[in-house]
C-alpha cells in the first residue's frame, strides 16, 4: 500500500505547525536565556505550568476526543453539524467554570500574582480552542498558515520589546496573546465547514463520559509531563527549573516531527476504524514504526552525543547544567515514539480509551514517585530520571496489552539495527567532542554533520538490504538517473 499524496501534504503542514509552535520558545530562547537569565525562565516556566493544568481541565481530554468525533462523522454533513454544536456546548460546560477558577487563584491564592494574572490570557485560549475541529476535517493548511503568521510576529515581538529581566511580563503577555489569538482567528472560517444547530440536552450529555474517560489520560500524562515543573520549583530553587525548561525544549523540537505525524495519522486511522477496515490499519501502522523508530533512534542518541557541547554554546555558560538534562530526557524519544503510534494509530481510533487510560496512569504513578524521591536532593536531573522511567512504563503496558492484537514483538525487532545503528553514530559522535579540546560552533556543525551523515548512510543501506519498497523505489530511480547521465 502506497502512503496517499492527501497524507504527505497533511504531514508536511502538521510538521510545519508543531515545529512553530516549538520553534519560537526555541529559537527565542538563547536571547531570553540572556536577557531575564535562569531565574526569570523559571519564574515563568512555573507559572505557564499552573495556568497549563487549567487549559488541560478546560479542554476535557476535547483535543484527542473531538478529533477523532469529527474524523468519524466527517462524511455525513447533518451529522457532522450535530456532533460539533454538542462539542461545543459540552465544552464551554465545562470551561466556563474552570476559568472562573483561575481568576480566584490568581488573585488569591497564586505566589507571584501578576505572573499569574498575565496567564489568565492562556488559560482564555482553552476556552476558545477549536483547533481540534479543523484537524479532525484534516484541515492542516489553514491551521499551518495562520500559526506560521502568528509566530513570527511573536518573534519579532519578544525581539523588539523584551530588552531586560523586567520585561519578563512582558515575555509572559506575547507568549501567551499568541495562542488565544490563534484559538480566536479559527472561529472565522468555522461556517465554511459546518453550521451551529439546536441539540439536546442528552446529546450534549452523550459526550461527557467518554470525553472523561480520555481527559483522565491527559491529566495522567501531565504529572509527567508538567507536574515535574511544579515538583522542581516546590522543592528546589527556579533556577533548577529554568535549567530544567531549556533542556526540555531541545528534546521536544525533534520530536514535534514525530508527534506530526501521529496527529495525521489519527483523523484517517479513526476514520478506517470507523469502516472496520483493520487490514489497511495494520499496513499503515507497519510502515509507521519502520520510519518513525528509525528517526526516534537518530534523535535520540544524535541529542545525547552533542547535549554537553550544544547546552554552553546555545544559552550561555550559566546553562552548562542542561546538557546532562538534555541526554538524559533524550532516551525518552523512542519510548515516546512506540507509544505515540500505539496510542494514535490504534488505541484511540479503535476506542480502546480504557487501555490507553490504564497505560498512562501507570506512568503517572511511577514518575510521581520517582519525582518525590529524588526531585528535593537531584533536582533537575532527579526530574529527568523519573520522565524517562515513565514513559518507559507507558510503553511497556501499551505492548503488553496490545501484544495479542499486534505484531508487538516484530514492531520492537524492527528497532534492534536502529538501535545498533545509533550507537555507531553516537561513538563517533562523541568521540569527535573528546578529541577537539575547545569545540566551538565550527566543531559543533562538524559534529552534527558527521552523525547526520553515518545514521543517514547505514540506515538506507539497511533498508535496501531488506528491500523496503520506498527506499528500494528512490534507490532504483537515483541509480537509473545516474546511468542515463553516464551514458
Amino acid at each position: 500500500m502506497k502512503v496517499g499524496s492527501g497524507i504527505k501534504k497533511n504531514f508536511v503542514f502538521q510538521v510545519v505547525y508543531q515545529i512553530m509552535s516549538m520553534a519560537l520558545p526555541f529559537i527565542t530562547s538563547p536571547y531570553i536565556a540572556r536577557t531575564i537569565g535562569a531565574e526569570g525562565i523559571g519564574a515563568y516556566s512555573y507559572s505557564s505550568t499552573i495556568a497549563n493544568y487549567f487549559v488541560i481541565f478546560s479542554m476535557l481530554g476535547l483535543s484527542n476526543y473531538g478529533n477523532r468525533e469529527i474524523a468519524m462523522s466527517r462524511d455525513n454533513k447533518k451529522k457532522l453539524d450535530h456532533i460539533f454544536s454538542s462539542l461545543i456546548y459540552a465544552h464551554m460546560f465545562v470551561s466556563v467554570p474552570v476559568v472562573c477558577l483561575y481568576v480566584i487563584y490568581a488573585t488569591h491564592f497564586a505566589s507571584s500574582k501578576i505572573y499569574a494574572i498575565v496567564q489568565l490570557i492562556y488559560v482564555l485560549s482553552g476556552l476558545c480552542n477549536i483547533s481540534w475541529f479543523y484537524f479532525g476535517l484534516e484541515k492542516f493548511r489553514l491551521t499551518v498558515g495562520l500559526s506560521m503568521v502568528l509566530k513570527v510576529i511573536n518573534l519579532f515581538s519578544i525581539f523588539l520589546l523584551v530588552k531586560r529581566p523586567e520585561d519578563l511580563i512582558l515575555y509572559c503577555v506575547i507568549m501567551a496573546g499568541g495562542i488565544l489569538t490563534e484559538q480566536i482567528l479559527l472561529w472565522i472560517p468555522i461556517k465554511r465547514y459546518t453550521n451551529f444547530v439546536m441539540v439536546s440536552k442528552k446529546e450534549i450529555i452523550a459526550h461527557m463520559k467518554p470525553m472523561v474517560i480520555l481527559f483522565i489520560p491527559v491529566i495522567a500524562v501531565s504529572v509527567y509531563k508538567y507536574m515535574d515543573k511544579i515538583m522542581i520549583g516546590y522543592f528546589c530553587d527556579r533556577i533548577q527549573l529554568g535549567f530544567y525548561e531549556n533542556g526540555e525544549k531541545l528534546v521536544n523540537m525533534p520530536m514535534a516531527i514525530i508527534v506530526s505525524f501521529g496527529t495525521v495519522m489519527m483523523p484517517m486511522m479513526s476514520n478506517l476504524a470507523a469502516k472496520n477496515s483493520l487490514r489497511d490499519s495494520q499496513i499503515y501502522i507497519s510502515y509507521s514504526f519502520r520510519y518513525i523508530m528509525c528517526l526516534a533512534f537518530g534523535l535520540a542518541f544524535g541529542l545525547s552525543a552533542i547535549s554537553n557541547v550544544f547546552a554552553p554554546l546555545f544559552w550561555g555558560d550559566e546553562f552548562r547544567p542542561c546538557g546532562n538534562i538534555i541526554m538524559i530526557l533524550s532516551l525518552t524519544v523512542p519510548f515516546t515514539s512506540f507509544a505515540n503510534i500505539l496510542r494514535t494509530q490504534y488505541l484511540i481510533p479503535q476506542k480502546m480509551d480504557r487501555q490507553y487510560l490504564s497505560s498512562v496512569v501507570t506512568g503517572a504513578i511511577v514518575n510521581f514517585c520517582i519525582n518525590y524521591l529524588l526531585i528535593p536532593s537531584c533536582g533537575s536531573i532527579g526530574a529527568s530520571i523519573g520522565t524517562v522511567f515513565a514513559e518507559f512504563t507507558v510503553f511497556f503496558v501499551q505492548s503488553v496489552m496490545l501484544n495479542r492484537m499486534l505484531p508487538i514483538k516484530d514492531y520492537i525487532s524492527q528497532c534492534i539495527p536502529y538501535l545498533v545503528i545509533g550507537v555507531i553514530m553516537y561513538s563517533v559522535v562523541l568521540g569527535i567532542g573528546n578529541i577537539i579540546p575547545s569545540i566551538g560552533w565550527s566543531g559543533l556543525v562538524l559534529q552534527i554533520m558527521i552523525g547526520i551523515g553515518i545514521y543517514g548512510t547505514l540506515s538506507i543501506m539497511y533498508l535496501i538490504l531488506i528491500k523496503d519498497n520506498m527506499v528500494t523505489s528512490i534507490y532504483k530511480k537515483i541509480i537509473g538517473y545516474i546511468s542515463i547521465v553516464i551514458n
